[in-house]
């Protein structure tokens, strides 16, 4: 798998987003879609031109096959997807907000076949990619995927490949916060470039400012911080670098969900070309500012061709 520039994994779940405003009790009809942090990075990247491969588990379900179906429509690399046939596929429930406000969202994935995953379905063409992306998310679905999220992100950094990691913090999966900021902060430390919200920043190091939330990072052997500031836009600081760039303006916010995923995508897709970190910042930006303004955690995320103004990406 020479010809496989991103490696993501992590849990894809259908997601069915209310159709009408209101009390999830109350909604009547739904729309079915696919939803997660990781495959929305993953289908981010596909679209603008990179060969992505996905690794995760899915139901012997309807379900299952929906999400499946899904992500090769997007273009994903799903030949380590394994199907299981003894748990389910998770879902959530999605409000529909019409104020800008986060939407509700409701899980159903305790038990799911992607919290089985596991260092043995870790197939060794896997770490043939250039670059991985990792979250903190699976390591917070069961015990067997924080073992293979630090045997992933540990082989590919001794092969000398690069690696990006959103903490993506999910408290209610783990036992204590305590225990979170541990296991998140470790993996962090493995991770070239790291991009953490700023309250999650605030969070995992017990510092306030932005400067000081990426000192801890790069301290612990990371390259690069890029901390998500939200509608103020984005703040990135090196050994030897830092600085700020602007969010873009949005006149009306409809869906929030999936903005931090947006973000990731123009910062890695960016970096992972050759860009400089002032020039990922800003690709970030504008892709976060598309997100807030469509239904769903990745409908808003662009193809190439909406970037005709930019070149290819090398070795894409």
């Amino acid at each position: 798998m020479r010809d496989i520039d991103v490696l993501c994994f992590g849990e894809t779940m259908a997601m069915f987003v209310a159709e009408e405003s209101g009390d999830l009790a109350r909604v009547e009809r739904f729309g079915k879609r696919i939803a997660g942090a990781d495959s929305n990075v993953a289908i981010g990247l596909s679209r603008l031109g990179f060969k992505v491969s996905w690794l995760s588990r899915v139901g012997d379900d309807s379900l299952g096959r929906f999400v499946l179906d899904s992500l090769i429509r997007e273009g994903l690399d799903c030949r380590h997807v394994q199907i299981d046939p003894a748990h389910p596929t998770g879902f959530q429930l999605k409000s529909r907000e019409t104020d800008g406000s986060d939407p509700k969202v409701e899980y159903f994935r305790r038990g799911s076949a992607a919290s089985h995953l596991s260092i043995a379905d870790l197939a060794p063409d896997l770490l043939q990619a250039r670059h991985l992306h990792a979250t903190g998310i699976p390591p917070a679905l069961s015990e067997s995927c924080r073992a293979l999220s630090r045997e992933l992100m540990e082989c590919m950094r001794s092969a000398g490949r690069s690696l990006s990691f959103d903490p993506n913090l999910r408290p209610s999966l783990w036992p204590s916060q305590a225990r979170m900021v541990s296991e998140i902060n470790a993996l962090a430390a493995l991770a070239h470039w790291v991009l953490p919200g700023l309250e999650e920043g605030r969070l995992l190091t017990g510092y306030d400012s932005p400067a000081d939330i990426a000192a801890f990072y790069l301290e612990r052997g990371v390259e690069a911080v890029v901390i998500k500031l939200g509608p103020e836009g984005a703040y990135y600081r090196t050994a030897d670098s830092e600085g700020r760039i602007n969010g873009v303006p949005v006149a009306q916010v409809v869906d929030t969900v999936g903005a931090g995923d947006a973000f990731a995508v123009g910062v890695i897709s960016a970096l992972l070309e050759g860009r400089s970190f002032p020039q990922a910042l800003k690709r970030g930006n504008a892709f976060g500012s598309r997100a807030v303004q469509c239904i769903g955690d990745m409908e808003g995320l662009p193809h190439r061709h909406e970037l005709s103004e930019e070149p290819q990406p090398q070795n894409a």
